[in-house]
Order: C-alpha cells, then structure tokens, then sequence
C-alpha cells in the first residue's frame, strides 16, 4: 500500500476514483527504477536528490513519490561505519564539552582528541558521527528487479489499496466467490454473504452472491492492523478474473462511491505480498488444539455455505461426525461493532434446521441472545476453551451413539478368532461407544481386544512363569492380542519389572 498523502483520485461527478496510470507512463517508472539501480553503494541522500530533480521534472510529483516509494520497500539499506556512530557521538561530545568548541581549529582538536579515545582516526570519526542517520544510510540491493510494466500494475493496486482504507463498506462480485470468501476469513475481516435479487443475477459471471465487506473506517476501533489486511484482499479480488467491486468511501466526512472491475487492475508479474495466515489467530490455535486430541469427530475449515433468509453464512467450522452423516457448524464471533453483533444475530436467528455451536467473546455481551436462537452459546476470552466445545459436542455424541446402538443387534459373534472392539465398530459403521454394552458370546474381553477361549487356551500353553516379558509379548502378538499386559493378566499372570530392561512373567 501507499501511503496516505501519496493517494491520487479523483471526485468528478461526485465519484471517488483512483487516477491510475496507464503504458504512456512507463518511461517514468523506467527512470525511477533506473535512479535506484545507478544509486547501489551510496547514501540515500544523494539518491533523493537525483528523485527530486525527477519530481520537477514531471507533471505529478506524488506519482514519482508512489513509485519511488514502492521500488524502496523492497530495497536493502545498510548503516556502513567504521566506528559505532553511537559511541562516536559519545566521545566527540565528551572531547568538545572539555576543549569548550567555538572556532573550527577547537572543532578539529576535539574531533582528534575523539579519534585518539576511540584508537582511531579524525576522517573515521567525521563518517561515522551520523552514519546511522536515515540519510546516511547505503543502498546495498534492490530486492525485486522490477519492470517498468510491473512497477505501473502495482503502483495502480496499491493505489486502490489505499483508497480503500477509507472505506465503511465493500460489496464484492465474482467469478470465484469462494477464493475470495476464503480469503476474508483467513485475513479475519468482518463480513456478510448476500443473496442477489433475480434482476440483479448474471451481472457478473452469473454470480447469485454478493459479498459485503465491513470497512475499516466502519469498525468501533479503526486498526491499522485491519485496514492493512482489508487493502490486501483487493490481490485476492484481483486474481479471480472477471470481478466487480464497489466501495462506500469516507472521503472527510462525505460519502463517495468508488468502482472497480476486472478492466481497472492487473496482478504485477512479482512475487505477491505474504497474506496474513492462522498462525496467532483464535482460530488457528483452536484448532490446533482441537485436532490433536484424536476425537470421532472430524473438523472442517470453510465448510458448505447455509442459508440465512435473504442472505448466506458460512461459519468459520463444522464437526463432522466419523460414523454417520451428521454436521455440526462452529462460528466464532472475532472483530466486532454494535452494528455487527446485531447483524451476526439476526443471520443466526434466520438459520433454520442447522446445528449451530457459536464461541461468543464474553466483551460481547451476546450469549444470552445466541442461546434464545436455539444454538449453543459457548463464552470465551482470549482463547477459546476445546473443553467446553468437547463437552457440547459429547451431548450430541450421547444421542448419535443411542440411535446407532439401536441398529446394531444386542449380541454380537464376530467371524474372526481375535479382532479389536475398533474392527468390529467399523464393521457395523458405528462407534465403539455404540457396541460396548453388546454380548459376545463366542469371545473374550481381552483388554479392547475380543479373544475366543481357544485361543487363550493355546496360549496358556505356551506362556509360563518365569519367562521373559518380551517373549511373551512376541507369542501374543503373533495370535493378533496386541495388548499384552491384559491378555497376562486374563491368562493369569503379571510383569514383574526389572526397570527400564525389561520385566519377568510371574503368577498373579
């Protein structure tokens, strides 16, 4: 993005639209490209000096400032010194409170006198005083090797990029909304999906969706942090081919319209500017935390879209149930205002027929009225709590494995001399919660493991006190019975253990 005083657009006829430049400028980015590459290895003022003659001699000189100012951002600059210039300054002052400096000859002694504190020399200590100065500091690398091309196609979306810092609202159309959804909730914008009315339909790439964006100068606390990932979904925008976008502007205090298709902008041939990800988000850290405990239960970013009267919502997360086609979607409710709050409320009392858990940041106030629209309000601060979500889905989890131990037969006779209670819940497409409380007639528990007594009696003839452990853990291992501390213990044995080196069979 530019910054705020390089912004050029224009207000004619009421509008608020960017002046982006076109191939007739090229030879003017050329010029800024090729001040930067002839000013490698000196001082960033003598390159300023060579921008502003440029300045004058163009028609806008925050036109040369914003492409300047983009070729810089990728620049490499270095504090070359010989000496620390903060120590330097140290002894130089030091040197002229005692030499007491008023002509240039006292300026000179104190200078050496530095110099002599510092095992230096005078010429030494003149370049490193300031080195550190942002003037003062050298272009080593330029980074990106622009073309005068490239340099225009990001000079005009960054250019849209900072128009759009002022804006209260964006409404999005485009041929890939859910690249663009995608990237909404990754960057943790506020946001709505609205259903276009028939008349409205097919305008772009037969889109039905319009996505509604909140703006940052429409948020309760304006962030800068906001307002930087709200420019960087405009890439995403960008990329999608055929696309609309208008913008209600806050242009100091009078609302202005800005307009933009895919005929506007192009992506610049460079290597795009790194979106924010999970990694420090609430998100991100739930599910984390959630996907490592290994539940019957599979957890889904962006899942499918449900509707919401005239309007769409896709939650941030839906549970999908292992054993059966059964959904449950997870909202968490992050950025916020008055206005958003209301809005998420009232998409949530238009949801019908959905199982809905929603974590509600307890600064909201809003759990008492997600739980009067029928969906579990789950408070949290900071970090949402895997417990609590754990504990609301357990309460689904009761009636899913009621209703699936119905449908499985009350006794049980597995063909299969030994076989884990897991083996035969997959058998039965079911948990293996829903098949603990059947019979088995023909088999033994043997820890999580079902043994016919044949097999037992077979090795019960060939386990005997006194052997080692690790040979008995290889005969039961070779009969299936992967638990072999239970099936000694059913066979009537235990482990006594040497530390670490192993242990000995001994009879109970």
């Amino acid at each position: 993005m530019l910054r705020k005083d390089l912004l050029r657009v224009s207000r004619r006829g009421g509008g608020y639209q960017p002046e982006f430049v076109g191939p007739d400028q090229e030879s003017l980015a050329a010029r800024v490209i090729g001040c930067y590459q002839g000013h490698v290895d000196q001082p960033r003022h003598q390159l300023n000096d060579s921008l502003t003659d440029i300045e004058r001699e163009s028609e806008d000189f925050k036109l040369v400032r914003g492409l300047a100012k983009l070729v810089d951002d990728d620049a490499m600059w270095e504090v070359q010194s010989e000496l620390n210039p903060r120590r330097t300054r140290e002894a130089v002052f030091t040197a002229s409170e005692a030499v007491g400096v008023v002509t240039e000859a006292e300026r000179e002694q104190a200078l050496q006198q530095a110099a002599d504190q510092l095992s230096s020399t005078l010429k030494a200590v003149e370049q490193s005083m300031y080195a550190d100065r942002e003037q003062n500091e050298v272009l080593v690398e330029l980074g990106r090797q622009w073309a005068p091309g490239d340099l225009l196609d990001q000079y005009n979306l960054s250019l849209a990029q900072t128009a759009l810092f002022d804006a209260r609202e964006v409404r999005i159309r485009s041929a890939d909304p859910k690249r663009i959804i995608s990237a909404v909730k990754r960057l943790r914008l506020v946001y709505e999906i609205r259903k276009l009315p028939e008349a409205e339909r097919r305008t772009v790439a037969g889109t039905d969706r319009e996505i509604v964006v909140t703006g940052p100068d429409a948020l309760f606390r304006r962030t800068r942090r906001y307002g930087t990932r709200f420019g960087r979904l405009l890439r995403t925008v960008v990329g999608t081919g055929e696309w609309r976008l208008t913008a209600t502007i806050d242009d100091r205090g009078t609302d202005r319209t800005l307009e933009l298709d895919n005929e506007d902008l192009s992506l610049p041939d460079a290597d795009p500017v790194t979106e924010v990800g999970y990694d420090s988000d609430v998100e991100r850290d739930f599910a984390t935390r959630f996907e490592s405990l290994d539940l019957d239960w599979d957890l889904l970013r962006e899942p499918d879209a449900i509707e919401a009267g005239e309007y769409v919502v896709i939650p941030d997360f839906a549970f999908d149930w292992k054993h059966s086609d059964f959904r449950v979607y997870f909202e968490i409710m992050g950025f916020w205002t008055p206005e958003y709050v209301e809005k998420k409320l009232a998409r949530l009392n238009a949801i019908e027929d959905i199982e809905m858990l929603v974590a509600v940041d307890e600064s909201l106030g809003a759990g008492e009225e997600i739980e009067t629209r029928n969906h579990r309000a789950i408070p949290y601060t900071g970090q949402v709590s895997v417990k609590d979500v754990r504990n609301a889905l357990r309460e689904y989890e009761e009636t899913l494995v009621a209703a699936a131990s119905e449908s499985v037969p009350t006794e049980l006779t597995p063909e299969q001399s030994v076989v884990t209670i897991s083996e035969v819940a997959a058998e039965y497409g079911v948990s293996e919660s829903a098949i603990e409380d059947k019979e088995f007639p023909n088999h033994q528990r043997v820890g999580r493991t079902l043994v016919v007594p044949g097999v037992l009696g077979e090795l019960a003839a060939e386990i005997e006190a006194g052997m080692r452990f690790e040979a008995a853990d290889e005969r039961l291992a070779a009969a299936g019975i992967e638990d072999a501390s239970a099936a000694l213990n059913a066979l009537g044995y235990r482990v006594e253990w040497e530390g670490l080196g192993g242990g000995i069979v001994r009879e109970k």
